[in-house]
């Protein structure tokens, strides 16, 4: 028996062990089909084989007698090793600890397994100390974008823009509730019967919601978006189809002329991955600020601030808003500041910073369309109780806001960027905008795939050309302008 963190000998009795595993072995980890390319823009240029009609989901799920033995070994584990030393390794270290003792009382109850059995119930309980439980094999794939765990008989996940049901389950939604709140307390949350909803983030800064009982009927409910490690750019958001190249120059003039910019969109479709990518053409020596329920941008500029909100305590004080962060951002001297998500009134503070010398800042917020955007906006300050005329807010916007750019996740899974469109001014009392670049869909093939094309409208000399000359993008933009117009006339 290894010496580690042993309180003394096991009092186990093999008689009362339960029966041999029969479990399905678990899938490796090419067992869900994967896509040329992960992440929120995920539309590989070869086309996928017919899909034909799905066939019924088979339960492929481990059997109660393996969640019997995990049970029964997993508690022996803990009354024999020492948590506080095992908190004193390092995670490669305690996971062989663990693996050593675990094998060992394997052996004592006189469990009969295969090879690939006793592999796959020490990953499992390995996971359950040191990570995640059922969740790290899923967190470790590169090519998930969202997994969804509704109670702790179901997990589905979404892997090319398709939603499938995987064999995760957890022992019970005890243990599915302590995993979640695991999750949460790395940044300082909590969810519990008193506080049942909770936004988070992994250390990767994949965004993290939880709803638990008694709002969840059916068990807690963990929905976790997930990050590539490599980090998207606009040329390989070119290669996926999103855009063109022409429009992939314009958006970084875009961001390098320090336009005001909003991204609009769905849920999924992609605003937080177009908002990371047009970070890149910001200089390196501006200061800025970003400002985010739960921090999940990945910004690579050395000067960055990130500030995140914070939920009430249990005593229902202490709760910082998404506003409280947008104002103290002026006071903080920067040069650019970044909304992770514009959901009510701090839009009235950003269009402010808009408006004040903070040019370049940039939001995202939900909408299908850049004249819906504009409708949000209005409304979401229209509710935050300014009494303002609904010309004044038009105005106030019309001013401030500089380019929409629209994203759109199609019904075949894939991201487009739809619309790249500026605000102009104001007529009589609406705020009139002009399209760059728009997409229109042609069809599909006989795959159902979406068949599309982005096309420039002929805008020859937008509204910030005069912007771009200032910071020398004219010729730039120019050549994107007429590229896109050659592009137009041979198709």
């Amino acid at each position: 028996m290894s010496g580690f963190g042993k309180r003394g000998a096991f009092d186990v009795d093999s008689r009362s062990a339960p029966s041999p595993l029969a479990a399905t072995p678990r899938p490796s980890a090419n067992a869900f089909p994967a896509t040329e390319s992960g992440g929120s823009f995920n539309a590989p240029l070869a086309p996928p084989p017919p899909r034909p009609a799905p066939p019924p989901v088979q339960d492929t799920r481990r059997s109660d007698s393996y969640y019997d033995t995990k049970s029964a070994i997993f508690s022996a584990l803990i009354e024999a090793i020492d948590l506080a030393q095992l908190a004193r390794l390092d995670a490669d270290s305690a996971r062989e600890e663990i693996r050593d003792i675990v094998n060992e009382i394997i052996s004592l109850k006189n469990l009969v397994m295969s090879i690939s059995e006793q592999e796959e119930l020490l990953e499992d309980i390995c996971n359950d100390v040191l990570g995640y439980g059922p969740l790290e094999p899923l967190l470790a794939r590169d090519d998930i974008a969202d997994i969804m765990v509704n109670g702790a008989g179901k997990t589905y996940i979404e892997v090319g823009g398709k939603i499938q049901l995987t064999n995760v389950r957890f022992r019970d939604n005890s243990q599915l509730l302590n995993i979640c709140q695991r999750i949460v307390s790395q940044v300082g949350r909590r969810v519990d019967e008193s506080s049942p909803i909770c936004d988070a983030r992994l250390q990767d800064g994949s965004r993290v919601n939880v709803i638990a009982p008694p709002l969840a009927l059916d068990g807690p409910t963990l929905t976790i978006r997930k990050f590539k490690r490599d980090k998207l750019t606009l040329d390989q958001m070119v290669k996926y189809g999103s855009i063109t190249p022409e429009g992939a120059e314009i958006l970084r003039i875009i961001g390098r002329s320090r336009c005001n910019t909003i991204i609009s969109g769905g849920t999924g479709s992609g605003k937080t991955t177009l908002l990371n990518c047009l970070t890149f053409a910001i200089d390196q020596d501006e200061r800025i600020i970003t400002c985010e329920d739960a921090a999940e941008l990945q910004l690579q500029q050395p000067h960055v601030v990130r500030l995140e909100t914070r939920p009430p305590n249990i005593e229902g004080e202490g709760q910082i808003t998404m506003r409280d962060l947008v104002r103290n951002c002026l006071r903080m001297r920067p040069e650019r500041i970044i909304v992770g998500e514009v959901r009510g009134p701090e839009a009235f503070d950003l269009l402010q910073a808009m408006n004040t010398g903070h040019d370049g800042s940039m939001g995202t917020l939900h909408a299908n369309s850049p004249r819906e955007a504009l409708s949000r906006m209005e409304s979401m300050i229209s509710m935050g109780g300014f009494s303002l005329p609904a010309r004044t807010i038009r105005e106030m916007i019309a001013t401030s806001v500089d380019v929409i750019v629209q994203t759109q996740r199609l019904r075949d899974g894939s991201r487009r960027i739809t619309h790249i469109t500026e605000v102009v001014g104001m007529e009589t009392d609406v705020v009139t905008t002009q399209d760059i670049f728009v997409y229109e869909i042609l069809g599909e093939d006989q795959h159902g795939r979406i068949i599309g094309r982005h096309r420039s409208t002929g805008i020859a000399r937008p509204r910030f050309w005069e912007r771009a000359r200032y910071y020398g993008e004219e010729m730039k933009l120019a050549a994107a302008l007429d590229a896109a117009e050659v592009v137009e006339q041979r198709t």
